[in-house]
C-alpha cells in the first residue's frame, strides 16, 4: 500500500475513482434530497408569511418589536436552502 502511495506522490498524478454508485441508491438519495428541498422551501414560505402576520398584528396594536430581524433570519434561511444544491454541484463538479 505504501509503495502505491509513494508512486502517486512521486509521479504527481492523483487517482480519479469512478462514480459507481448503484442506481437504486442514487434514486433513493435523489428522492430524499428532493423532498428535503421542497420541505425547506415550504418552511421558508411559511416563515415569511408568519413573520408578516406577526408584523401586521404588532403594527395594529401599536407595539414595536423586532420582526425585521426575524424576517432577515427567515430570508437568510431561504437563501441557504435555495443555494445549497448549486453550491454542492459547483464544489463537487457533478
Amino acid at each position: 500500500m505504501k509503495a502505491v502511495l509513494y508512486h502517486f506522490l512521486a509521479d504527481g498524478t492523483v487517482p480519479q475513482p469512478g462514480r459507481d454508485a448503484p442506481a437504486e441508491l442514487t434514486g433513493a438519495v435523489n428522492k430524499v434530497l428532493g423532498i428535503a428541498g421542497w420541505a425547506g422551501t415550504a418552511a421558508g414560505v411559511a416563515g415569511v408569511i408568519i413573520t408578516g402576520c406577526m408584523m401586521a398584528i404588532s403594527m395594529k396594536r401599536g407595539e414595536g418589536s423586532e420582526h425585521l430581524s426575524r424576517l432577515g433570519m427567515v430570508l437568510g434561511g431561504c437563501v441557504l436552502v435555495a443555494t445549497a444544491g448549486p453550491t454542492i454541484a459547483f464544489v463537487f463538479g457533478s
